[in-house]
């Protein structure tokens, strides 16, 4: 193996953990990864390469948080299923944009994001939530926003779906990690579908990070289950992962 198909596992490992761990940070982390790790030049390419990856290593992932317990399955299909809608409207517009102002645009959402899921919660939310007619449009409406700015990035989204998930439904944050990782796939798979029509996908490296992006994803769930257990933990910790790359792309942006 050369030292980029090196990289592309070891990348994939971290975002496959990542995902697991905290259900969103793997396509902010995946396309930063591709652009300035493995060495992808093209940043729709790199983008369109990372949703097809963080999809796969999304779905491989909630098969483990599943067996755990994690996943409201009808909350999560509702949000899922208005928000492959919007991803495709999303990735539509997406290609259409200058990367050099997707990226920091990109970056700055992250920050709004990490902040909103730093405000104190007055509970930790409701570990019997069922989809109801009360909750069902909200599912519907924020499904269609975070799936909508995931297709236009062209990230997994979950960093957006996480919150979504909990601000729509009340359930809890490690329900709403593993429920997440449902729709990380599907937005994935309809952004990735968008850009592989285009020929913006790199077929061999995204197999190696999805290889390594499954050995992660089962070290990942495993560590969301003990952080659980600490109240606001895994807020601080899906924080603090969206700050550090926002940063970070702000810098390379600003440096180019």
């Amino acid at each position: 193996m050369s030292t980029p198909d090196i990289l592309a596992v070891l990348s994939g490992g971290v975002v496959g953990l990542v995902l697991a761990l905290i259900g969103g940070g793997g396509s902010i982390l995946a396309t930063p990864a591709l652009l300035y790790v493995v060495g992808v030049a093209n940043p729709h390419m790199a983008i369109g390469t990372s949703a097809l990856a963080v999809s796969l290593n999304a779905f491989a992932n909630l098969i483990t948080h599943a067996r755990r317990g994690n996943v409201k399955w009808r909350c999560a299909g509702v949000f899922a299923g208005s928000g492959v809608v919007g991803a495709a409207i999303g990735a539509a517009i997406g290609k259409m944009t200058d990367a050099q102002v997707l990226l920091p645009l990109f970056a700055l959402l992250m920050i709004v994001v990490g902040f909103a899921m730093l405000r104190p919660r007055k509970d930790e939310g409701d570990s019997e939530v069922r989809l109801s007619r009360e909750n069902a449009p909200r599912l519907v409406l924020y499904g269609l926003g975070a799936g909508a700015l995931s297709g236009f990035f062209g990230i997994g989204g979950g960093f957006l779906i996480v919150p979504g998930l909990i601000a729509a439904s009340g359930m809890t944050m490690l329900q709403a990690i593993g429920s997440s990782l449902f729709s990380v796939g599907a937005f994935g798979a309809a952004t990735a579908a968008s850009y592989a029509f285009d020929g913006l996908v790199d077929w061999r490296i995204a197999g190696l990070f999805i290889g390594g992006g499954i050995i992660g994803g089962v070290i990942g769930a495993g560590f969301a289950g003990r952080l659980a257990k600490r109240k606001g933990a895994l807020q601080r910790v899906f924080a603090g992962v969206v700050f550090a790359v926002a940063a970070y792309m702000l810098y390379r942006t600003l440096l180019a």
